[in-house]
């Protein structure tokens, strides 16, 4: 699988879980080499981590204000 051809994105119809105990996030993703599914794996995240990236995501989303630096 070449890695310019390749990506992972959310598993249709499967949401995300979570430990309350260990705070362990399980996020379904399937890979793909360009169109075609190559595996359905779980993207597992310390909950750390999974704060870490909804941050950073949130953060990207953020539509920013011309000329007003973050």
């Amino acid at each position: 699988m070449s890695a310019t051809a390749s990506h992972a994105s959310p598993q249709r119809a499967a949401l995300p879980t979570g430990d309350h105990i260990t705070g362990e996030v399980r996020v379904p993703l399937a890979l793909y080499s360009l169109d075609q599914v190559q595996a359905h794996v779980p993207l597992v995240l310390s909950r750390r981590e999974a704060e870490d990236l909804l941050a950073r995501l949130a953060d990207l989303l953020t539509p920013r204000l011309v000329g007003v630096p973050r």
